[in-house]
């Protein structure tokens, strides 16, 4: 009988080659439609052309680099273990998918403007951009997926605030160990600054606790669930960005090669891993920074397309992640400083 872990593990083949493949496909066969209306002939030899062409592109890539690396990381467990940092199906994904699915939407376009300028729609569709970010997300989900249990319940964040208080325990009894072992006399003047700083420590509204009460049920935490909450919410501003590509006044001009461009190289974050430190910096230096000018430009140019929320997001993401990581360091901004 097939183990439980067998049938996962095909599961989740299957749903990534499909992530993997799909985007591509339907992207070059929308672009072959265009072109054959373009053409207005009967025949539809271009047609069928470029669809075989997408049809070779994605069986080619799939025999010769995508198999190959999957096999080879399921069968040298060592060799993967040694990947710090990021993640190569994550990687082959974006260069391999993404990055012509995004060069054909943007061919599409150019063949419907150049086909007939007068008959454009005020926007255009969004399924085959949604698609490809949609595919992203999932494939980004299954990867971080690989590591939990689909079945059973895990209260990882329980265990993990557990283990940090303890930690946090051990590190305060050894330090006081240490200085009464130490000099008992200069004990005192540590004792008061940490009273003091104990004292001077905001104290906000505490945080309900519901474990005996039927408010538990409600409350309950797994971190399988939030994978699929926060993988959708850190794209959120890359999608935004994309769906404003769609506006006529952005896809008829030239301001449709900055949106994609920046958008895409957004996504190129998902191949670090998830607790990768540079996450965070990549996030505002190719998200938050580049974002900012090209909606500030959107609304200069072309008014309010774009929402204002999105660019105050940017604008303080970004002044936020420099000031407390950069400025705080400094003299003037180093004073330890609380408000009530």
């Amino acid at each position: 009988m097939v183990s439980g872990r067998i049938i996962k593990l095909v599961v989740y083949e299957l749903l990534e080659f499909v992530a993997f493949s799909v985007p591509t496909l339907v992207i070059m066969e929308k672009f072959a439609q265009s072109y054959q209306q373009e053409q207005s002939q009967i025949e539809r030899t271009h047609y069928w052309l470029i669809v075989s062409c997408s049809i070779a592109y994605v069986a080619s890539t799939t025999l010769l680099i995508w198999v190959p690396v999957k096999v080879l990381l399921y069968k040298k467990r060592h060799l993967y273990k040694k990947i710090k940092g990021w993640r190569p199906v994550m990687m082959m994904c974006v260069v391999l998918s993404t990055l012509p699915s995004f060069s054909f939407s943007i061919a599409t376009t150019e063949v419907k403007k150049h086909g007939n300028v007068t008959n454009l729609p005020d926007s255009l569709p969004d399924l085959s951009v949604s698609l490809v970010l949609t595919s992203l997300i999932v494939l980004d989900i299954i990867e971080k997926l690989r590591t939990y249990p689909l079945r059973g319940t895990q209260r990882i964040h329980d265990d993990q605030h557990i283990q940090e208080t303890t930690l946090q325990n051990i590190r305060t009894i050894s330090d006081g160990v240490r200085q009464d072992d130490s000099n008992s006399v200069s004990q005192q003047p540590a004792r008061r600054i940490q009273v003091q700083a104990a004292r001077e420590l905001p104290e906000g509204p505490q945080e309900p606790d519901f474990q005996l009460s039927i408010w538990s049920t409600l409350s309950h935490r797994d971190a399988r669930a939030e994978i699929f909450l926060w993988s959708f919410m850190v794209w959120s501003d890359t999608v935004e960005m994309v769906r404003v590509a769609g506006h006529y006044a952005v896809y008829s001009t030239g301001w449709l090669y900055p949106v994609y461009i920046f958008s895409y190289l957004s996504l190129l974050r998902v191949i670090l891993t998830p607790q990768n430190p540079l996450r965070n910096f990549l996030g505002v230096l190719l998200q938050d920074v580049p974002f900012f000018f090209v909606r500030l430009s959107l609304i200069i140019a072309l008014g309010t397309i774009t929402p204002i929320l999105g660019l105050c997001k940017n604008a303080l993401v970004t002044l936020s992640y420099i000031y407390f990581n950069y400025l705080t360091k400094l003299r003037p901004f180093s004073t330890f400083q609380t408000s009530l």
